[in-house]
């Protein structure tokens, strides 16, 4: 598939710029890297040049590539902060039986294991969890969910990541004497919750000066504000600040602001880094369960990268609400039992396995469907169902064929008469007001611009689907209908080297508003040992070099068609991250290859 190339025009800098800057940090980074770092940071160059504001904006820099866990926000900017923690207090002087509830997925359960982990080893014994099973009860706060909170003498709920639009069930909460405080990051409906509070920086009058904060970033800086309420060091908390960095990665939230300083500590505490916090050297074990998740997923030798959280350690966790039950995962993440943890993240990578097989399976059977429907070709967005396919691997399979045929996707799952399914986007074209548009043939829909999920009554599919295309049709940009990829700068071969490397780590963690760099270069040509590898020969291993005559070896899987051409000498663009390669003991720079131009 042809792929858009855009270099990256972020703070239209001046050559002169880049250099002024480039002396002011003392030649930390080549010049390719200074001008990334004055695109990531926003470097205000009148403020740099005056030398009354240059020392403000170098500390933007500096807090950009050393975050400091001193500049996380004052939590009780949040509004109802307050009365959540007093709330909370009663309930821990009292000795009230609290209920944490969360979401299923990696989100909601790593702000439950959070949340419960602390209160109960420094607050309260009488304390307890609830996830609500994806499958019978759905997303959110649910009647089963403030049942179970009144049969087990529960008199205050605590909902993580889920809540905000939840008004019924909390009222419902409230008309059995429970009281609900809602901790989420969601956007909030036209009215708030009747809750005691609601800690969510989407609101409409929210105070608090970050609003991207994960959910279980939210429970972060409730826990926070207890800790500061209660005289309790917070350091206490910084022993579960690996499950924030796990949460922000696979939730997709922006690594900017605070988000940045959690993950970026959490990282370090999942890879048992010191790191300093108060001018004590910290030197905190990762969680017993990611100790042993690790292990599972062969990453306890390897340094884990956030890459590896949202890739490998998040679709585990995952992978409990989508095979079995949500609640496993919290069973995994609040353990302290290394034999119990190494038996649950056995568990977890056997329901990823399964998940793998059931994606797998769905996808190709659903590939197949499209080729043999008719003007499926022509049609500007993907819909389609199968008969039972798993409801809880439909998202991953609508993500499949979106990268298949690069256009918007809704893959249903028929059991009975109701179709339940999951949609997915492309570029900038706005979903959720494409399904919207045709929300009188479904029974209920919820999601954003990217990802959505809706029901409908079976005897509705093929009338959704004629206006769902329609109106795709209708309202797509020819812009949109073609992936893109953001190229940061073209660089030579000659640049790439063990101190560019050392100096671009210093970016991540890498995510949505830091995003991995794209490098291109361009006029490569092969060196000779350019050969297809793989077991059916689908991928290339590349050794190239550029006009400067460095030659790198790349690796570009999948495009093994480019074969004959490179190997006959033609010249080509090449556009690649830049990763670093272990093999038997030797370490050395590689291409992870992105996408190629022949010329």
């Amino acid at each position: 598939m042809n792929k858009l190339w855009e270099l990256n025009s972020g703070g239209n800098f001046t050559d002169s710029q880049i250099a002024f800057l480039h002396s002011k940090l003392n030649n930390f980074c080549d010049i390719p890297l200074t001008r990334m770092l004055a695109q990531r940071v926003g470097v205000d160059f009148d403020l740099l040049q005056n030398p009354e504001t240059c020392d403000t904006e170098l500390q933007k820099i500096r807090s950009f590539l050393r975050p400091s866990l001193s500049e996380l926000h004052d939590p009780f900017l949040f509004r109802d902060m307050d009365k959540a923690v007093d709330r909370l207090s009663l309930a821990i002087d009292k000795g009230e039986k609290i209920l944490i509830y969360g979401d299923y997925d990696v989100d909601g359960t790593t702000s439950v294991a959070l949340v419960y982990s602390f209160l109960k080893k420094y607050c309260t014994q009488n304390i307890d969890y609830y996830i609500p099973d994806r499958y019978t009860e759905g997303y959110g706060v649910s009647m089963q969910g403030v049942d179970y909170a009144a049969q087990t003498g529960c008199s205050l709920i605590i909902a993580l990541d889920c809540g905000i639009k939840d008004n019924p069930r909390v009222d419902y909460s409230n008309s059995l004497g429970i009281d609900f405080i809602v901790c989420d990051h969601h956007t909030p409906g036209a009215e708030l919750p009747n809750a005691v509070a609601v800690l969510d920086a989407k609101r409409n009058d929210n105070t608090y000066p970050f609003n991207e904060l994960s959910g279980c970033g939210v429970g972060f800086k409730y826990m926070q504000a207890l800790c500061i309420r209660r005289n309790i060091p917070f350091v206490n908390l910084l022993n579960y600040i690996d499950l924030t960095a796990v949460s922000i990665g696979s939730d997709i939230v922006p690594i900017v602001d605070e988000n940045r300083i959690l993950a970026y500590f959490g990282l370090k505490k999942l890879n048992g880094e010191e790191f300093s916090y108060n001018d004590q050297n910290l030197s905190l074990q990762p969680l017993t369960c990611f100790q042993a998740i690790k292990k599972e997923a062969g990453l306890a030798e390897k340094h884990v990268s956030m890459y590896d959280s949202v890739f490998i350690i998040g679709p585990r966790i995952n992978a409990c609400g989508r095979i079995d039950k949500g609640s496993q995962a919290v069973r995994l993440l609040i353990t302290e039992d290394e034999d119990e943890a190494a038996e649950f993240a056995k568990m977890i990578s056997d329901y990823n396995n399964e998940r793998k097989d059931l994606d797998r399976d769905i996808t190709e059977t659903a590939l197949e469907t499209l080729r043999n429907e008719p003007g499926n070709d022509t049609n500007a967005a993907t819909v389609v169902y199968g008969d039972n396919w798993h409801k809880g691997v439909v998202g991953i399979v609508a993500s499949r064929l979106t990268e298949s045929y690069y256009r918007p996707t809704i893959v249903f799952s028929k059991i009975g008469d109701t179709l339940t399914g999951s949609a997915r986007s492309v570029s900038d074209f706005n979903l959720y007001d494409a399904i919207d548009s045709c929300r009188n043939y479904l029974t209920g829909f919820g999601g954003h611009k990217f990802a959505a999920g809706l029901n409908l009554k079976f005897e509705n599919y093929h009338n959704f689907k004629t206006a769902f295309l329609e109106y795709v049709k209708n309202h797509i940009q020819t812009s949109q209908k073609t992936p893109k990829v953001l190229i940061e700068q073209y660089i030579d071969f000659s640049v790439i080297n063990t101190k560019f490397y050392d100096r671009l780590q210093q970016f991540e963690p890498f995510g949505p508003e830091n995003t991995e760099p794209i490098f291109a270069t361009k006029n490569v040509v092969d060196c000779g040992g350019t050969r297809k590898v793989g077991k059916n020969l689908e991928h290339l291993r590349l050794e190239v070099m550029d006009s400067t005559g460095v030659c790198l070896v790349g690796i570009a899987f999948g495009m093994a068609d480019y074969y004959n051409r490179i190997h006959n000498g033609e010249k080509f663009d090449i556009c690649y991250t830049v990763q670093k390669n272990e093999f038997r003991g030797n370490v050395s720079l590689q291409l992870m290859v992105v996408d190629i131009k022949l010329n």
